[in-house]
């Protein structure tokens, strides 16, 4: 968390924040992305797993995989996935998993290299913020698959001073992005031929508190208790 200062930002500590574009930031953090447990993913995970379900024998795409967290999960569930995301580091790490291996693409979310219907379930998690605007990708979400979810870091964590941050090899990064209205989703789905199914607008609770307290920053928690953090939304297109 921090105020921004041009491309630099101030840490709570007094540090210097390198601000980076998305393919930067990624191309550095993808080594240590998934080694670091992380608060905003872990909400999201316990808000949006059961409400995925069922998954067995359905399609799913994930657009913006990243290192495959979600593909992971939804093949363990029984469905049949493929991701996309234009890091290719990141999509190296998520290579490892032989259950992802050949269901992965270097692609462009606003240019998805898959047929229209392909899948049952697209879900868009903490990537559409690096698109402006979000129309695209929402066209291509629709096309895509009957049920679309994305979820991101929620606008009143960006108003209250929030940054996309990580440390690595000494210094600290903040990714460069972008924070979407709910009503802009809105139009961009409505554009798309997508009804609002469900939206969830979630804070941390106790089981997000060990992170903190493991990271050594109790009293980030303790002022993020009642923030909306992540906001997810389901769309259908049933409508259509």
């Amino acid at each position: 968390m921090g105020a921004k200062n041009g491309g630099i930002a101030q840490t709570a500590m007094g540090e210097s924040l390198m601000l980076v574009s998305a393919e930067e930031g990624y191309r550095i953090w993808s080594a240590e992305y998934d080694r670091t447990p992380n608060p905003l993913l872990a909400l999201e995970s316990r808000i949006l797993r059961e409400r995925l379900e069922p998954l067995a024998g359905k399609a799913f795409l994930d657009v913006g995989t990243g290192t495959g967290r979600w593909m992971k999960y939804a093949a363990t569930r029984g469905a049949r996935v493929f991701g996309l995301d234009k890091s290719g580091p990141m999509l190296a790490v998520a290579a490892d998993e032989k259950t992802l291996s050949g269901r992965l693409a270097v692609a462009d979310m606003r240019r998805l290299p898959f047929a229209g219907g392909c899948a049952d379930i697209a879900v868009c998690s903490f990537a559409l913020s690096y698109v402006e605007p979000a129309d695209e990708v929402m066209q291509e979400l629709a096309r895509a698959a009957r049920c679309v979810i994305v979820s991101d870091l929620h606008p009143a964590t960006i108003e209250a001073g929030w940054t996309r941050s990580f440390r690595s090899d000494d210094h600290v990064y903040e990714i460069a992005h972008f924070s979407h209205a709910l009503k802009d989703l809105e139009d961009a789905a409505q554009a798309a031929g997508l009804a609002r199914q469900w939206c969830v607008e979630a804070c941390f609770g106790e089981p997000e508190r060990e992170i903190f307290q493991a990271a050594g920053k109790p009293e980030l928690y303790g002022r993020a208790l009642g923030l909306p953090a992540v906001r997810i939304v389901c769309w259908s297109a049933h409508a259509r």
